[in-house]
């Protein structure tokens, strides 16, 4: 099914929503080059997009400051109501978009219409937010005096999105910081941008004005430019990346020249620890969600599995069974596929070269192992016992389909590797014991903790990390105060 498949899938891309301009103020901008975005699927070209470069980005940069003062003026009821213009027109379009995704991206339809309504989500969420941005009166010490305090829009940030969540990781961000009155320009990753500049088709049409919301696309080559102008730029006074740990702390270097406002969303390295106490059917489904959802391309699914001694077997014998089961490998546009393609080949090798290294220091393979006859950006969904802790896959995120387990004896022990790793974003644990709950949710060293639960994404959540997995929180009522500077007025005199 796999190349006509695709050209199925690519061919019924929805016209109305497909741009292959940067968006600039409004307008829809043609570059001298394009680069192609292909389906990974089937590595077939869906079309090429502007090839943006530093002098566009820092268009795009004006383009935001110029629009900036009038929109962040604009009484909040009526932010609101564009925000919430938008968001309808994602739930009309969702299908449309969903295509998109699953084109650029590889990830299963279903999972492509989920990501849509959770990424409408954000900004349904933050239209309502927008109107809820309270200052303070605090009682002054002197007479004479009265103490305000505003919050006001930090002015211009720079999005800097990754391809695994192409739409979700935009309007987390965007819906946040265009409800406090600020605006943006969004740089999408190369290989998922048609998911970005779709929204913005649909921010025209929604009525947010000219210069509020700008896209940048741009190839890998041009890419460390674009982000070096969008992180040094006097103009821009705020950065929101998601993406890796190491890009994080270049894009923090440049930032730290002007001394910008940065939220920084970076690797995790998730423990999924299953205790005696737990009920393994429901910590099967739980692993098999956490750890199968975008074929393991997302930075909350887990990485390590940690299972106690006692029930070791067992839920490995399940885990198993439950992946041959119910993983179904194929093209995202086939209605029974549960895994896609990985992104590219690049990510292929790296869950090969974590195989390979755990095989030859005593893991075994229980189930997969290798490359799906598909094609080359498929890979069966593995599940690896024996594993230890000097192992490069409990080492490193793999981003990729594979599921290492540990056994350990007591709970210090698990708490102990789980807090090893220099990152701490999501982490997860099955366990009845309500003691031991209270113990292990206190102590792991995560900023988002699933307790039998192995999904913890929610637009009234606050998702981010601590350690090296980031900076600040989105999503939730805190994610609105990434993008405001309080200020303080003294009224004397009185």
């Amino acid at each position: 099914p796999g190349p006509a498949a695709a050209r199925r899938g690519s061919s019924a891309l929805p016209a109305a929503l497909v741009r292959r301009g940067g968006l600039v103020g409004g307008r829809w901008l043609e570059t001298p080059a394009a680069f192609p975005v292909q389906d990974p699927a089937s590595g077939e070209e869906l079309g090429r997009v502007a090839d943006c470069g530093p002098a566009e980005a820092r268009a795009a940069v004006r383009a935001a400051h110029e629009a900036g003062a009038a929109w962040g003026r604009l009484p909040a009821k009526e932010r609101s109501g564009r925000l919430r213009r938008w968001f309808e027109l994602m739930l009309e379009n969702k299908d449309g978009l969903a295509r998109i995704v699953t084109a650029e991206n590889g990830k299963p339809l279903k999972e492509a219409q989920g990501e849509i309504l959770y990424s409408a989500s954000f900004l349904e969420w933050f239209a309502e937010e927008a109107r809820r941005v309270y200052g303070d009166v605090i009682p002054a010490s002197a007479k004479d005096r009265r103490i305000l305090v505003l919050k006001q829009p930090v002015g211009v940030a720079a999005v800097i999105t990754p391809w695994n969540f192409p739409s979700a990781m935009i309007t987390r961000k965007v819906g946040a910081a265009l409800a406090a009155g600020c605006t943006v320009v969004v740089k999408p990753a190369e290989d998922t941008p048609l998911s970005a500049l779709a929204l913005g088709e649909l921010a025209n049409q929604a009525g947010i004005p000219a210069g509020v919301y700008n896209v940048v696309p741009c190839s890998r080559q041009q890419t460390p430019a674009v982000g070096e102008v969008l992180c040094t730029d006097p103009l821009v006074a705020k950065i929101s990346f998601t993406g890796s740990t190491a890009t994080g702390k270049i894009l923090l270097k440049h930032a730290a020249g002007t001394v910008k406002r940065v939220s920084m969303e970076l690797g995790g390295h998730a423990p999924f620890i299953v205790f005696d106490s737990a009920n393994v059917d429901r910590a099967v489904a739980g692993a098999l969600a956490s750890k199968y959802r975008n074929s393991g391309q997302t930075c909350v699914c887990t990485n390590r599995f940690l299972v106690q001694k006692g029930i070791h077997d067992k839920f490995v014998e399940k885990f198993a069974k439950a992946i041959e089961r119910e993983l179904h490998v194929g093209n995202g546009f086939d209605a029974k596929t549960t895994q896609g393609p990985l992104i590219n080949e690049k990510a292929v090798e790296k869950v090969e070269r974590h195989i390979n290294d755990a095989v030859s220091q005593g893991a075994s393979i229980v189930t997969g192992g290798k490359r799906h006859s598909l094609g080359k950006n498929f890979f069966e969904p593995t599940l690896l016992s024996n594993v230890t802790t000097k192992m490069l896959c409990t080492q490193e995120e793999t981003f990729g389909p594979l599921a290492p387990v540990i056994k350990f004896e007591t709970e210090a022990e698990a708490i102990a590797i789980a807090n090893a790793a220099n990152v701490g974003l999501a982490g997860y644990f099955y366990s009845q014991d309500p003691a031991q709950i209270w113990r292990v949710a206190e102590q792991l060293e995560v900023g988002m903790v699933g307790v039998n639960e192995g999904i913890v994404s929610s637009v009234e959540s606050p998702f981010g990390g601590v350690k090296e997995s980031g900076l600040g929180r989105e999503g939730s009522k805190y994610g609105i105060d990434e993008y405001l500077e309080i200020k303080y007025v003294c009224f004397g005199g009185l």
